[in-house]
């Protein structure tokens, strides 16, 4: 077949952060594919065909890429971040597996981008220093049971978290859960970093004592970092660092 897939990360938001890798992708595809706010990212060019679609139709997006690909397209699906992070190369691979044998045949390959996970961490110093666990927070794919239970196993354990979709409008409950379940089981007043619109010009950085923490801090835009019991927050006059020891 002389159709490919590319899975590519646009990462956080800056256009400077779209690796170079991801950039010759794009400048070969014939096709893009992706959620209508990622695709709006992509310059129109003659000879590329743009596919913007909803929310939660990821495999329906990811069939539409292979089909394409099968037909000799040059097809780049995209996502923010890192496409392997809770984003559609998971997604692709499901609809490969249940779909047609000869899909098997085609060159798909996944190009990494930086997370909202790693930019927030970055920007606030390094509060990922350590062992730490990345836990969406949305239960539309997974029931909050199975959440609830990771949280409470992650806390218990100490590690670092960084928290993905951390509340919508259709599910505003699930944050304020989440925090009573770090306040009964970290019991202690570690930093959380709320960094939202990371990497844009919209980007702002709160840290907050877990104590202290509300669940309006967060939305959709806002990634969420728990420290660990060890995190600790440097004063500067350039403003905090926060980071958590190579020993924690």
């Amino acid at each position: 077949m002389t159709g490919w897939v590319v899975i590519a990360g646009l990462g956080p938001g800056r256009e400077t952060l779209v690796t170079p890798e991801v950039r010759d992708a794009l400048a070969e595809a014939t096709d893009v594919v992706g959620y209508i706010p990622y695709v709006a990212r992509i310059a129109p060019r003659e000879g590329l065909v743009l596919h913007a679609s909803d929310n939660r139709v990821e495999l329906d997006r990811s069939r539409h890429a292979l089909e394409m690909a099968a037909e000799g397209k040059r097809v780049v699906v995209v996502s923010s971040g890192d496409p392997g992070v809770f984003a559609m190369a998971a997604a692709v691979f499901e609809a490969l597996e249940a779909g047609p044998e000869a899909w098997r045949a085609l060159e798909i390959r996944v190009l990494p981008g930086i997370t909202a996970m790693l930019a927030a961490a970055a920007a606030a110093g390094a509060p990922l220093g350590h062992d730490f666990c990345a836990i969406n927070l949305s239960d539309n794919l997974k029931p909050w049971a199975l959440i609830e239970k990771r949280l409470r196993l992650a806390a218990e354990a100490d590690f670092a978290m960084a928290f993905y979709n951390p509340r919508s409008k259709s599910r505003p409950e699930g944050f304020a859960r989440t925090l009573e379940i770090l306040t009964e089981t970290c019991r202690d007043a570690r930093p959380v970093l709320f960094a939202r619109a990371v990497s844009t010009p919209e980007q702002a950085l709160r840290i907050v004592p877990l104590p202290d923490c509300t669940p309006d801090m967060a939305d959709m835009r806002t990634m969420v970092i728990v420290g660990n019991s060890a995190t600790r927050v440097i004063d500067t006059p350039r403003g905090p660092i926060l980071y958590t020891p190579r020993s924690a």
